[in-house]
């Protein structure tokens, strides 16, 4: 494959990028409104009730066409079939990427080694429906005879993040009575806080981990299982209350967990995308089993939309093209996500490691260093409160940040006139970010409050703001498991389209491997409590300041 910044249609864009870089979104506005005001219709496209503007960005019909053709040289549709289709693209691991297999609600053959896959996951969706069913319904109970009240999920990465996102924006589906919690940090503080709050006779715990042993998974339901016996004096009781989402059987039993309560998923389930695998338990226990195949209907449609659509009109390739813009023709640094909805307050947290542990590369496929940038920093927070904490580095700072806002046009709260405030909010901002406010503007607004000429040339340089920050508008009617679904699915899908055009393998995590690595090392060291001189100054120095401020008298 030709390298990626030697196509054609990359070199077209770094000529075009030179026409447009300096035209103000303002114009590119006004100039549609001459020409009947199709900049909307052009520049938007739909799934379902799902509808993405993206008429504030810095483009026109030349840019669009040229990246568009950009994804077509790169063979997206190509790479997207091989996904699908069962082929081994995750190369480092020599693994296929099958996530969409777990959602494939059309249940069309899928196959891993010539071996359809879709009968093993059925099975485990039908073991989760009859457990959760029989927890939630009452039948499965406590050592004691206790109801279960409150559900700890003990996992890390995606196996806390995927679950987390998704109980939090879906709280209104939640069965009344039922709890749910997720430990992931190995700060001891994570689990004890928790625990202070649970009663051992009706809690159920859910061990995540593929291996079963994962490091901080493990400790932390070792811990959970200690705390569990010391309260109960009951050690075969562990078993009525600890489950595990694993592939190692054998080490789930030493722990304790019966057979019938493990779950299965497999190597070609990747952790960042397994929420809708097994993982998902904790979904399926906290909203039930019908909402979390909603859940998994909601991305169905999304992989169909993306599979089936024009990139022209398709969702997760235009998300992706706009960032490819950004980040290596304006050299945007970062992504913002802006949810206007309490609920995805975890959706900028659950994005940042779908996406940077994804694209954070610097090798490509054919094991050669990049000379472009690849992933961007993902950051953002809930709306309207992004807006009284960084929007005045989005408005009138140095770095361009493009981002994504996202809201539903119902609210599931309706108190007085709130949800119109908050929508008009989202509306404001992305239309400020686009137009700013001229020097002319600026002065009209001053001189209309009174403010006197002496004054206005002293604080009129403060009042202007240049706009042309690009903006993405996703709206859907309201926030409900099969839109979430989709929504999660389409940021997949992005990331993903990004990976190919930038060559690399969105699929492996061997930075995260490398620190636990260092990690295993050194602990080791602090457990010896011995003078330190193998490693750096700063990390010798740093292990002895730490082993005498906890050793010492």
């Amino acid at each position: 494959m030709p390298k990626l910044t030697e196509l054609a249609s990359w070199k077209a864009l770094e000529a075009h990028f030179e026409q447009i870089k300096d035209v103000h979104m303002r114009d590119l506005f006004a100039q549609e409104e001459k020409e009947a005001g199709q900049r909307f219709r052009k520049f938007s496209t739909q799934m379902d009730d799902i509808l993405l503007d993206f008429s504030k960005n810095r483009i026109n019909d030349e840019t669009f066409k040229l990246l568009c053709d950009l994804a077509r040289e790169v063979d997206i549709e190509g790479w997207r079939d091989q996904m699908f289709s069962g082929e081994p693209i995750n190369i480092s691991e020599f693994r296929p990427v099958l996530h969409t297999a777990l959602r494939n609600r059309s249940n069309t053959p899928v196959y891993v080694d010539g071996e359809n896959v879709m009968p093993k996951i059925n099975r485990v969706l039908a073991q989760i429906r009859y457990f959760t069913e029989r927890v939630r319904g009452g039948h499965l109970r406590g050592y004691t005879g206790r109801l279960i009240k409150d559900v700890i999920n003990i996992g890390i990465g995606g196996s806390d993040l995927g679950p987390h996102v998704v109980c939090d924006s879906m709280k209104p589906y939640a069965q009344r009575g039922m709890n749910v919690h997720f430990v992931s940090n190995i700060d001891p503080t994570h689990l004890t806080e928790i625990l202070k709050f649970v009663e051992p006779e009706s809690t159920l715990f859910i061990v995540s981990s593929k291996t079963f042993t994962t490091q901080e998974t493990l400790l932390n339901a070792q811990s959970a299982r200690k705390w569990f016996v010391e309260l109960t004096g009951n050690e075969k009781a562990v078993a009525r209350h600890f489950v595990a989402v694993t592939a190692n059987k054998q080490a789930a039993a030493e722990f304790g967990i019966l057979e019938e309560n493990m779950f299965e998923f497999w190597d070609w389930v990747g952790g960042r995308y397994s929420l809708w695998s097994a993982i998902g338990l904790p979904i399926a226990l906290y909203l039930g089993m019908d909402h979390f195949e909603a859940l998994l209907d909601g991305a169905h449609a999304m992989d169909m939309h993306f599979k089936s659509v024009p990139i022209e009109k398709n969702m997760p390739v235009i998300l992706a093209l706009l960032g490819i813009w950004y980040n290596n023709f304006f050299d945007a640094q970062s992504h913002a996500v802006m949810a206007y909805n309490q609920y995805l307050r975890r959706l900028p947290a659950y994005l940042q490691q779908l996406d940077m542990e994804s694209n954070g590369k610097t090798i490509n496929r054919q094991g050669e260093r990049v000379d472009y940038l690849t992933g961007p920093i993902i950051w953002g927070e809930t709306g309207s409160n992004c807006q009284h904490a960084f929007f005045q580095l989005l408005h009138q700072g140095t770095k361009p940040v493009p981002a994504d806002f996202l809201i539903p046009a119902q609210t599931r709260n309706p108190l007085g006139d709130q949800h119109c405030v908050l929508l008009a909010n989202f509306l404001a901002q992305t239309r400020a970010l686009m137009k700013g406010k001229t020097e002319a503007e600026a002065r009209s607004e001053l001189e209309a409050q009174g403010v006197t000429e002496e004054k206005i040339e002293d604080v009129l340089p403060h009042k202007i703001f240049e706009g042309n920050k690009p903006t993405n508008s996703i709206v859907f009617k309201n926030l409900d498991p099969r839109t979430l679904g989709a929504l999660l699915a389409m940021y997949e899908h992005k990331v993903f389209v990004q990976g190919v055009i930038w060559n690399i393998n969105s699929f492996d995590q061997w930075g995260v491997e490398y620190g636990k690595q260092l990690a295993a090392d050194i602990q080791n060291t602090l457990h010896a409590r011995t003078d330190v001189s193998r490693y750096d100054d700063s990390t010798n120095s740093l292990i002895d300041y730490s082993m005498k401020l906890n050793f010492s008298d």
